[in-house]
């Protein structure tokens, strides 16, 4: 059994540093890469890459909101083209990087509100992914497993992962529970490696209609600007390894679909 461990990294800008980039770069298998909207820099993105490339990660694109100062977190009203024309705007920023260094691009995981949103918004997710489309139908679009993100990827057709949150506590339907309501948020190793299993055996176990319902789940995020996340993230690959899951890159998990 394979599960892809992806991670937001390259989000240090100027002189503002953030996250354990190279340690992580040696546990994970995917890399999203801010493109520098919401986070990340010319000079960061440059180096981002490179390491990637020297850990054999492979490289996506992680679009946000134009928000520097609100980290990509604050929710924006953007009408569909402007969406569609951002995200297509970076991935192609961090597209010309990668050819540079001769990397393959081969995925696309939208960052903060804007992947929030357009897990719940089919509109905005169809922008989203229309602008993955333009830049290239190979790519994959990671979203919140079971949401209109993914639907929407599926529809412009694009491959699609279904990402799942090791750290993160789930509502009945399947969302995650809002970071505002307590325990939206696990703390220990030991129930982020329980639940990071969990989701890679089972998937997530959801109420749709009355009815009990599972979502498979391809990839498990790893959030790269907690303290201890490189840490976290071998503990995670070790708890997956002893139960007989490989971390494996995200375009062979898929490839098994």
């Amino acid at each position: 059994m394979k599960i892809d461990m992806n991670c937001d990294l390259g989000e240090s800008f100027g002189r503002w540093e953030l996250g354990e980039d190279e340690a992580l770069m040696t546990v994970v298998t995917s890399a999203n890469v801010a493109c520098g909207l919401h986070a990340g820099d010319p000079l960061v993105i440059d180096r981002t890459v490179r390491l990637a490339r020297q850990y054999g990660v492979r490289l996506g694109a992680h679009p946000g909101y134009p928000d520097l100062q609100g980290f990509g977190r604050r929710v924006m009203d953007l009408t569909a083209e402007e969406a569609e024309a951002f995200t297509l705007y970076q991935v192609g920023a961090l597209g010309g990087f990668a050819k540079a260094h001769q990397v393959e691009l081969t995925h696309v995981k939208p960052h903060g509100a804007l992947y929030n949103q357009a897990a719940r918004d089919p509109s905005l997710a169809a922008a989203v992914a229309r602008g993955v489309a333009r830049y290239s139908k190979s790519l994959i679009l990671v979203g919140l497993a079971g949401s209109a993100l993914v639907s929407a990827g599926q529809e412009a057709g694009l491959r699609v992962a279904n990402e799942g949150f090791p750290d993160r506590a789930y509502q009945p339907d399947g969302s995650l529970r809002p970071r505002r309501m307590p325990g939206a948020v696990l703390e220990s190793t030991e129930e982020i490696c329980a639940q990071a299993v969990r989701l890679a055996m089972e998937g997530i176990i959801y109420i749709a209609d009355g009815q009990q319902r599972r979502q498979q789940v391809d990839t498990l995020c790893i959030h790269g600007d907690h303290p201890g996340a490189a840490a976290r993230a071998a503990a995670v690959k070790k708890a997956l390894e002893e139960r007989g899951i490989e971390a494996a890159p995200l375009s062979s998990v898929i490839g098994l679909i």
